[in-house]
């Protein structure tokens, strides 16, 4: 067998004033044919999981270029033709081939392209023919069109989120492309539209719960190949945005159906309490002043990098200094410039220096003040997972007895070796702020004796109901209440 595999990759809120260009990708992962790193990255672990497989079946594995950025804002026009081409290109030089294995996030998009993802794959079609194997993994926080519904034989999702699962998922995507190139399998693919936009962390209950259900269903029963929910991404103003529940059966379409209707109804049911319940910025310094043990994690929730905001809001950093806090580390603050004035000064250097809040209007405002400039780190990197994940340049300052992290590649928090890469001991602190969503929870959990999810400031337009959508549908829950209606009740 000959298979080739590549990854093109980020995530868009087409609200956010942050474009993407070639240089986003390549300061995140820009991995040439065969320059792919041993450790996988978020949506590439169908390249390093496919080495190991075709290594073991003796099969060749062909790898096209493997590319990621940050999520951000629309990817620049020119950038997302010539990542695209530079694939298609490659697997026209692979032909002929028996599959196209995928990593992809789902939640492109491009300048003059809605559905990236699908311009991507019908290209791919395109050359490969009707009967050639294509399948993708896939992140839950995107959209599923129907383009890609009728280019992919299959595609597998992400389970969890946090996303802890994506080498397991990839694991899954090559064990079913296995069984489908060996003739034991034929994929079918049956979709069910949960009319609804929500957020569905599995570190929590209902959706860790239904997860397991999945998972069992899966395991149970031999015509289920694969059950993902694609959570769907609400600040991706785009067509077919919402939650959608994906069965794949081995050719069993009534019954895939069947099932994606019973599951997608059942989630359905439950909308509006997956989330968890947030509190505002001078809540959450009160209780966390108040605490008597330590580390009390702040999630800034909602100025999440992980989500495409600029990650320089100063609204909970400015709460903290209004109240003389001190024993606590911010991380982090994206400022490109003040990591450069920084590094210009030196380690040891006390300077005057204005950080932070130059995004968007809703993050805070600048901080200005006298820092010291403690330690500074190019090229920092943190822990998630297996992978490493670049925060860029970055520069350890104290402000006012405040441990502050500026980083110049945006990045959310992912793990506590994020303050122990610019010398500061997490452990330590009394209180950690960190931007994230829920991305954080399984490292940082680990350390903290409290988690407060904070909601501060306006970066992320966080609710559907009000958000100012000109493209996603209008007829999803929470903008009508129930756009099931008495369908829902025939169930």
């Amino acid at each position: 067998m000959r298979i080739f595999t590549a990854a093109l990759a980020t995530e868009t809120n087409t609200f956010s004033p942050i474009c993407v260009d070639r240089r986003a990708f390549e300061a995140s992962l820009y991995a040439p044919p065969g320059q792919h790193p041993e450790t996988p990255t978020l949506c590439t672990a169908p390249i390093t999981v496919g080495r190991r497989v075709t290594r073991e079946k003796g099969w060749e594995l062909i790898e096209g270029t493997a590319t990621w950025a940050d999520p951000a804002g629309l990817v620049n026009r020119a950038t997302y033709e010539e990542l695209r081409d530079e694939i298609i290109g490659q697997l026209r030089a692979a032909m002929p081939v028996d599959a196209v294995v995928m990593g992809l996030h789902g939640a492109m998009v491009a300048a003059g392209y809605e559905d990236t993802e699908g311009d991507l794959l019908w290209r791919i079609r395109e050359i490969v023919g009707p009967d050639v194997l294509i399948c993708a993994e896939l992140d839950p926080h995107s959209h599923l069109t129907a383009k890609r519904v009728a280019a992919l034989n299959f595609a597998v999702y992400f389970k969890e989120f946090p996303h802890t699962d994506f080498v397991d998922r990839a694991e899954d995507l090559w064990r079913i492309a296995v069984e489908i190139l060996e003739g034991r399998v034929k994929p079918v693919m049956s979709v069910f539209d949960c009319r609804m936009i929500d957020v569905f962390p599995t570190s929590r209950e209902p959706m860790r719960s239904f997860v397991d259900k999945i998972m069992q269903i899966e395991k149970d029963d031999p015509d289920i190949l694969s059950i993902s929910v694609v959570h769907g991404f609400m600040v991706g103003d785009v067509p077919e945005m919402g939650t959608k529940l994906l069965v794949v059966t081995d050719n069993k379409p009534e019954k895939g159906a069947a099932l994606a209707r019973e599951l997608g109804l059942e989630l359905f049911s439950k909308r509006g309490t997956f989330m968890v319940p947030q509190i505002d910025e001078k809540e959450a310094v009160s209780r966390a002043m108040a605490a008597t043990a330590w580390p009390v994690v702040i999630a800034d929730v909602w100025d999440n990098p992980g989500g495409g905001t600029a990650g320089d809001a100063t609204v909970v950093l400015g709460e903290l200094i209004a109240r003389g806090v001190t024993s606590a580390a911010i991380g982090t603050i994206w400022d490109p410039v003040a990591v450069q004035i920084c590094f210009a000064a030196g380690e040891g250097a006390e300077i005057p220096l204005r950080f932070g809040a130059k995004s968007a209007p809703g993050t805070g405002n600048p901080i200005d003040g006298t820092v010291k400039v403690v330690k500074l780190v190019k090229n920092a990197e943190m822990q998630f997972g297996e992978s490493l994940a670049p925060f860029g340049d970055a520069a350890h300052i104290v402000l006012d007895g405040l441990d502050i992290i500026l980083n110049s590649t945006r990045a959310q928090s992912f793990d506590p070796s994020l303050f122990s890469a610019m010398g500061i001991d997490p452990a330590r602190q009394k209180i950690l702020v960190i931007k994230s969503t829920n991305h954080f929870f399984a490292s940082f959990s680990k350390i903290a004796a409290e988690i407060l999810y904070c909601s501060a400031g306006t970066p992320y337009p966080n609710n559907p109901a009000t958000t100012p959508y000109r493209r996603a549908p209008k007829t999803i829950w929470p903008i009508v209440a129930d756009p099931h209606g008495p369908e829902r009740g025939a169930a």
